[in-house]
């Protein structure tokens, strides 16, 4: 159990705190006058990686010509401009339209994989239960004692997770964008 619970801790660089922040404090968010559907947020997505390729790289205003290309990749996504614009104005100051963005932006998992079975109620599981892992190892990348190693596998079972299958998340983490990405939008939701 020791060598499985510490390969699984080691998740915790990959996830760079976002989990922590969690448990520790809900981050706030703009509040939102409109709620915005996925498919909204994959064109938008779509339309902003279009007028980045368009846009100038110096800094400079965008010709005449560059402006009609974002235009018409942002038409090309099924968007028109007003509505990109407000989605882009809402993006940039709400942290859980950030996250989703990024979730609905990034490749799903492969099917069959241990990420792709991860359910919602998992991932949040997961994070409280890996903060709370966190809390529990030693100091300085020490390995954990033996009481240390069962305050973790306490914290795992008290947040709903088998060892087991804590331990299979905690690995498909390392090599998922996807589940990295689901990951952050719970801790940015506060879950």
């Amino acid at each position: 159990m020791r060598l499985t619970l510490i390969a699984a801790v080691s998740v915790v660089a990959l996830l760079g705190g976002a989990v922590q922040a969690s448990a520790a404090a809900p981050l706030t968010t703009a509040t939102q006058a409109t709620e915005y559907s996925d498919a909204q947020l994959q064109a938008f997505g779509t339309a902003m990686a279009a007028v980045r390729a368009a846009s100038p790289t110096d800094g400079s205003a965008p010709t005449a010509e560059q402006q009609a290309t974002m235009a018409a990749a942002i038409q090309a996504a099924g968007m028109d401009i007003a509505s990109f614009n407000a989605l882009a104005t809402a993006v940039s100051t709400d942290e859980v339209l950030q996250a989703r963005l990024t979730v609905v932006s990034t490749p799903e998992s492969p099917a069959g994989s241990v990420a792709a079975s991860v359910t919602d109620a998992e991932v949040v599981q997961f994070g409280a239960a890996m903060t709370a892992v966190r809390a529990a190892m030693p100091a300085g990348g020490a390995a954990p004692t033996t009481e240390q190693q069962a305050a973790m596998a306490a914290a795992v079972s008290a947040w709903g997770l088998a060892l087991d299958r804590f331990n299979a998340i905690a690995g498909a983490v390392g090599s998922d964008e996807r589940l990295r990405a689901r990951l952050e939008l719970a801790a940015v939701r506060g879950s």
